[in-house]
C-alpha cells in the first residue's frame, strides 16, 4: 500500500498548481439525502482533477528527464492536466490527440502550452504515435492513471474530503482506469476505515467490473464514449491492485442515469458536468435506492467540466429518462377525422413531450396510423398507469421508454416504411469519429446491397451512431460475413419492437 506521506508530500507539491477545491452542501440534490456534499474537482483551472497527479508525477522527474521533455496521449482531461503542469515547469510537452477529439479540448491543450499531436484514427492509434515519439525522443511518457506518483496526486482528494469533513459515512469516485478511485481509498482507508469507499463506472465502460470477476486485468472488446472521461477498456495493473483491495463496492450505472445526473447538478448547484464527471451521483443515486440508504452522509467527487456543446442536447433528451420523468410509447390509433383530439383526452391533463406522425402514402385509407409519443411523467409507476388507461381507451400501445434504437434513432425517423415484397435487415452501428468519417464507413460499406433506410446521429462524443437496412432477406449470409468484415461494432436490429412497429413493412 502506498505510503501516506507520499499523499502528503503530493498535497505540499501541488499547493502552486492545483486548488484546494470546496466541499458544499447540496440538501436538495437527492430526494431524501439531506446530508449530501459533492467535491467540486470541476473548478480546478483544467476543469477536471487531472491535473492533480499529472502535476505531482511530473514534479518528481530527474532533472535530466524534464530537460528531454514530456510526452502524454489523451482525448481530453489528462491533455490539459499535462500542458498546464509541464508550463507551470518551464517543460516543453507533447500531447498526441486523436483527429476525432473534440475541439474544445485540443485548443484548450494548446492553450495551456502543450504542443498538439493530432492522430488519425483512434486513440489507439494517438497512444502508439506517442509510443513512438517517446522511443524516438527519449522524453517521459506521462501515464494517465497506472503510476504511483499519478495515484499520489489524486489522492491528494481524499485529504481534503477528510479535512473538509471529518463526519462522513461513504464517498462516491468515479472509476476509469481506477487512479483517482485508488488513491481517494488509500488515504481514506489507512486515516479513516470506517468511512466506505464506492467506485462507480459506466455500463459501457466497465473495466474494473470485468477485472474483478475475472481476478485480473481484462481487455474490453469495445467501450461506449459518451462518458468519454472514464472511456478505459483496461483499468491499470497498480490502480487494480488498490481498488480491488481497498473499495467497498462498485456501481455501473448508464448514458440515462448519467444524463439525469448531469441535469440534478445543474438544476440544484447551478454547476456544468461533463458526463463522466456526474458519474459519481449517478451512482450514488442508484446505490442508495437499492440498499435503502438513510441518514448518512454522503459525499461524491464531481471530476469534471469539460463537456463538449453539442452533447447537451442529447443529455437533455436522456436525462428526463433517466429521471423516470418521460415514457416513450408507440401508440396505435384510428386514421381519421378527430383521432388526435379523442387519444389527448385519455392522456388528460398530462404533459406531451413529443409526437411524431406522418401521413404515408403506402398506407391505405382504412389502415391505423402509428405514433411515437413522449409523456411527462412524475413518478415511475405512472408509466404503467398511462398505458393502462390507453389500453382500456381501446388503444393498442408499446412501451417504447427502454428501448435504445427508439431513443436514439427511430424518434427522427417516424413515417415511412419499406415497399411492399422488398426484405429488408437492420444494421446498428458505432464508428470513430473523425474528420471524413462518414464518407469513410460508406466507401468501406460499399454497394452490392441497396439500402432502404438509413439515419445518422453524432451527440458530441468520439463515437458516431448508424442505424441502415439492407434489401437482403434473413438467409443472406454473404451479408452477415460483409458486416463482420468491415471492422465496426455492430448490432443487428431486425427485431427490434421500435423498428418493428413504425418502420418495418
Amino acid at each position: 500500500m502506498l505510503a501516506l506521506d507520499r499523499i502528503y508530500h503530493a498535497a505540499y507539491v501541488l499547493k502552486g498548481v492545483a486548488r484546494k477545491t470546496d466541499l458544499i452542501a447540496a440538501p436538495h440534490l437527492v430526494s431524501g439525502m439531506e446530508d449530501l456534499y459533492l467535491k467540486t474537482e470541476n473548478l480546478q483551472v483544467t476543469g477536471s482533477f487531472k491535473l492533480r497527479g499529472a502535476s505531482y508525477k511530473i514534479s518528481q522527474l530527474p532533472k535530466g528527464d524534464l530537460e528531454r521533455g514530456i510526452i502524454a496521449c489523451s482525448a481530453g482531461n489528462h491533455a490539459q492536466g499535462v500542458a498546464l503542469a509541464a508550463t507551470h515547469m518551464g517543460v516543453r510537452s507533447i500531447v498526441c490527440m486523436p483527429d476525432g477529439a473534440p475541439i474544445m479540448k485540443v485548443e484548450s491543450t494548446r492553450r495551456l502550452g502543450a504542443e498538439v499531436r493530432l492522430v488519425k484514427g483512434s486513440y489507439d492509434d494517438a497512444h502508439d504515435e506517442a509510443v513512438r515519439l517517446q522511443e524516438k525522443t527519449g522524453a517521459t511518457l506521462i501515464h494517465p492513471y497506472d503510476d504511483e506518483d499519478v495515484i499520489c496526486g489524486q489522492g491528494t482528494i481524499g485529504l481534503e474530503l477528510i479535512q473538509q469533513d471529518a463526519h462522513l459515512d461513504r464517498v462516491f469516485v468515479p472509476v476509469g482506469g481506477g487512479g483517482l478511485a485508488a488513491g481517494v481509498a488509500v488515504l481514506i482507508k489507512q486515516l479513516m476505515p470506517a468511512v466506505k469507499v464506492i467506485g462507480v463506472e459506466h455500463e459501457e465502460s466497465a473495466c474494473l467490473k470485468a477485472a474483478l470477476l475475472g481476478g485480473e486485468p481484462i481487455t474490453l472488446h469495445h467501450v461506449g464514449l459518451f462518458a468519454e472521461g472514464v472511456a478505459v477498456r483496461r483499468i491499470g495493473e497498480e490502480t487494480f491492485r488498490m481498488c480491488r483491495a481497498l473499495l467497498d463496492d462498485v456501481v455501473t450505472v448508464s448514458s440515462d442515469e448519467t444524463s439525469a445526473a448531469v441535469r440534478d447538478i445543474f438544476d440544484d448547484v447551478r454547476a456544468i458536468s461533463e458526463p463522466s464527471g456526474a458519474l459519481a451521483l449517478a451512482g450514488l443515486k442508484r446505490y442508495a435506492a437499492e440498499h435503502h440508504l438513510s441518514g448518512e452522509r454522503l459525499a461524491f467527487v464531481l471530476s469534471g467540466a469539460n463537456l463538449n456543446f453539442h452533447q447537451l442536447r442529447y443529455i437533455s433528451e436522456r436525462s428526463e429518462i433517466g429521471e423516470q420523468r418521460e415514457a416513450i410509447l408507440g401508440v396505435t390509433i384510428p386514421e381519421e377525422q378527430g383521432s388526435f383530439l379523442r387519444f389527448a383526452s385519455v392522456l388528460g391533463a398530462r404533459s406531451v413531450t413529443e409526437f411524431n406522425y406522418r401521413l404515408s402514402a403506402a398506407r391505405a385509407a382504412t389502415d391505423p396510423a402509428r405514433i411515437f409519443v413522449g409523456v411527462r411523467i412524475a413518478r415511475r409507476q405512472e408509466r404503467a398507469e398511462i398505458v393502462a388507461d390507453l389500453e382500456e381507451a381501446g388503444y393498442d400501445v408499446i412501451d417504447l421508454t427502454d428501448d435504445e434504437l427508439a431513443k436514439v434513432h427511430v424518434r427522427s425517423m417516424i413515417g415511412g416504411r419499406a415497399t411492399p415484397g422488398v426484405p429488408e435487415r437492420l444494421f446498428s452501428f458505432l464508428f470513430p469519429e473523425s474528420p471524413g468519417a462518414l464518407a469513410h464507413f460508406l466507401e468501406v460499406l460499399g454497394t452490392r446491397w441497396n439500402i432502404t433506410l438509413f439515419h445518422y446521429r453524432t451527440d458530441g462524443a468520439d463515437y458516431g451512431r448508424i442505424l441502415c437496412a439492407f434489401a437482403a432477406g434473413p438467409d443472406d449470409v454473404e451479408l452477415t460475413e460483409h458486416m463482420d468484415r468491415l471492422g465496426y461494432s455492430y448490432n443487428e436490429e431486425t427485431t427490434d419492437p421500435a423498428f418493428r412497429f413504425f418502420l418495418a413493412r
